[in-house]
């Protein structure tokens, strides 16, 4: 995979999760907790996550060539939708429920709940699936899965040490609506790809 098609994978995740629950859940317990324990925790949930996706999308390139582009369709247009119609609201009332629990305690302890809120909140999320879409569409698992968790791990680090001055700068109304034009941008050619192939 060139440099130009990674850093296409990670501008894509970066820009998807940017305005997402987990978001809101790292600025709520780095406020709580000390940054430094929730974005390592944190970090380690998304790379788990990440590497499930490598292998979710590996088992997708299997599939019938027909089929597979079928699937990364829905899956872009799914992605659009998503970032375009769920209100933001909704978004930073889960992330905040996630963190709610987060008290500052032993370093382990922040590790932990760090670890364990973005687990589950990560879990089957848009980033995860478009992470598997991806490494169907490259058939690079390893180059996704180091792309993909480089922009995690960075969007983790902006909420951990910098969330709160980024929500008064950019608002994650306005993120998600530039992520929902893009997926449906590649929504768009991927239907008109399988459309003509």
């Amino acid at each position: 995979m060139s440099w130009a098609a990674l850093a296409g994978v990670f501008g894509l995740i970066f820009l998807i999760e940017l305005p997402d629950k987990t978001m809101i859940a790292t600025i709520v317990m780095s406020a709580k907790a000390r940054p430094l324990m929730v974005f390592l925790g944190a970090s380690c949930a998304f790379a788990v996550h990440m590497g499930i996706a490598a292998l979710f999308g590996g088992l997708l390139t299997r599939l019938p060539h027909t089929l597979k582009d079928a699937v990364i369709t829905v899956l872009f247009v799914g992605g659009a939708a998503y970032l375009l119609f769920v209100p933001e609201k909704h978004e930073v009332e889960a992330g905040a429920e996630g963190a709610a629990a987060e008290r500052r305690g032993p370093r382990w302890r922040e590790f932990a709940t760090a670890f364990t809120v973005i687990f589950v909140s990560e879990f089957g999320d848009l980033s995860q699936i478009q992470a598997a879409n991806l490494v169907a569409k490259t058939h690079q698992p390893l180059a996704v899965f180091c792309a993909s968790t480089a922009a995690l791990v960075s969007v983790c680090a902006i909420g951990s040490f910098a969330g709160q001055t980024l929500v008064r700068i950019l608002p994650l109304d306005k993120i998600r609506i530039g992520g929902g034009v893009v997926f449906a941008g590649l929504g768009a050619y991927s239907l008109y790809s399988l459309v003509t192939a």
